[in-house]
């Protein structure tokens, strides 16, 4: 049952500061992506008192570079990892029925029958539909939120994804997934519900070191440092896990996308489903969004060396994913067709694999050999169990008082705002109670808050320009409101 407001902002920001460099508190998160605030929300509703410090704003490293499914599991199933599979499918039923329904979509995803589609994948990826159905039965998903996958002729195929090449179509098979209205705003919801939870969410708060009863930190906005304490500490920095612990082995995994405009490829309702050439586990996924532009993606490379605040695409891969979608395309689509391009960094746990897509997704919560506590590895969408268990874990050893997990059974804070009003700029989505809620309630701080996460208008780096000069003004008046 919540407690508090859920409303983040500057004010609420400077006010659980200030109490937070004086208390001990149960939990102490590092860490603000979509594990850390899960694990926030775990801990909070639990009855526990929480901290969550993150260094730049929420959502700002991988949770918001994903592909923005919640995926039931399928590639896991073609590679054999049938326990991932599963929690993936058990996770998605949570989102799409009583965590987040109001965050989340059913999409349609077409694996076209075409020349460049191989007999061989054609047959393994039908097959592989109908096991994700299976997978999707035994997580409870009803077919009223999850239709079952089927075989569509030639004429559904082009009416469902219009830019199919024509030649040698014979069709295709559907089957569903689901989709996030956009993965930095289910970070920030998250982060809201865990507030309303009492949950302290400290943004631009840097952990410099952890130990097992607190962090020394550094308050971004005004460079003065101070000490936390805490009676358990849990890193989910992700990628940026070494950072603060040398001793974990961290092998970041780049994933690229790509952003297209949905007339280049005939508005399509459906996601296309393309199998890289001769393999039928790795695939490009071309992706319409609920706001208009189409998703291209995505790559696994390995990223070596220091990790980046903000991974960058590769020109390679932009040309690897524009190859891969043209394929099964009637009019391929030039470099110049790219209207923004994204990469984030998957924490992947270092197992010697010769390639990062052959390492497990499952996540791994341990303690480290400085008695604070890792949550590693995972998925977007299995966020809630990774949370849970990193959760479960430090309050076995901490001896928290607290009971099981609840999070299985609450659903997370609505977005409700007052009527719309005009948008700032003409032509995009972008109004200016956008930004008075997300400064005021989702706590945003500048203008690159707005645009980067708590909307996604800065995708498009041409977009984004447009929008600055009116989205800086509304953020200072707002900012200005609230002291």
């Amino acid at each position: 049952m919540t407690t508090a407001s859920p409303d983040l902002n500057a004010a609420r920001r400077a006010a659980d500061l200030d109490r937070s460099a004086s208390e001990i508190v149960d939990v102490l998160v590092v860490g603000g992506g979509i594990t850390g605030v899960g694990v926030a929300l775990d801990a909070a509703s639990r009855g526990l008192s929480v901290t969550l410090l993150e260094a730049h704003d929420l959502a700002y490293g991988t949770s918001r570079f994903s592909s923005k499914l919640v995926h039931g599991g399928l590639r896991y199933l073609a590679t054999g990892d049938v326990a991932t599979a599963r929690e993936s499918a058990v996770e998605r039923h949570l989102l799409m029925t009583v965590i987040a329904p109001h965050l989340t979509r059913p999409l349609g995803q077409l694996l076209p029958f075409v020349p460049e589609v191989s007999l061989r994948q054609r047959g393994t990826g039908a097959i592989g539909m109908a096991l994700g159905d299976l997978l999707r039965m035994r997580a409870g998903t009803s077919r009223r939120t999850l239709p079952a996958p089927r075989p569509v002729s030639v004429r559904h195929a082009a009416r469902l994804a219009p830019g199919l090449v024509t030649r040698g179509l014979r069709g295709g098979m559907l089957s569903f997934d689901g989709q996030l209205v956009d993965d930095a705003r289910l970070v920030a919801t998250v982060a809201r519900t865990a507030a309303a939870h009492g949950a302290r969410i400290l943004t631009r708060v840097r952990a410099r070191s952890l130990r097992a009863d607190g962090a020394s930190a550094e308050d971004a906005l005004t460079g003065t440092r101070f000490d936390l304490r805490a009676r358990s500490v849990i890193n989910a920095t992700g990628a940026w896990a070494g950072t603060l612990d040398a001793g974990i082995m961290i092998r970041p995994s780049r994933g690229t996308h790509i952003v297209l405009d949905a007339a280049d490829l005939g508005h399509p309702s459906v996601a296309l489903t393309v199998p890289h050439e001769g393999s039928i586990s790795r695939f490009v996924f071309a992706l319409p969004q609920p706001d208009g532009p189409v998703i291209v993606g995505l790559t696994d490379e390995d990223a070596p060396g220091a990790v980046p605040d903000v991974a960058a695409p590769t020109e390679p891969e932009i040309a690897f994913l524009l190859d891969n979608l043209n394929r099964v395309l009637e009019r391929p689509l030039t470099r110049e067709r790219v209207r923004g391009a994204f990469a984030g960094l998957r924490p992947l746990v270092d197992t010697g694999a010769a390639s990062t897509a052959d390492i497990s997704r499952r996540h791994l919560v341990t303690e480290s050999d400085g008695g604070f506590f890792h949550v590693l590895g995972g998925k977007l969408t299995t966020y809630r169990r990774m949370a849970e268990d990193a959760v479960d874990l430090a309050v076995s050893e901490r001896g928290l008082e607290a009971g099981s997990s609840r999070t299985a059974g609450i659903r997370l804070v609505d977005r409700r705002i007052p009527s719309a009003s005009a948008p700032l700029v003409d032509g995009l989505p972008l109004t200016r109670d956008d930004v008075v809620f997300a400064v005021r309630s989702e706590g945003a701080l500048t203008a690159s808050d707005v645009l980067d996460r708590r909307t996604r208008v800065g995708l498009v780096d041409a977009d984004r320009e447009r929008c600055v000069p009116a989205v800086e003004t509304v953020v200072a008046e707002t900012l200005a409101e609230l002291v």
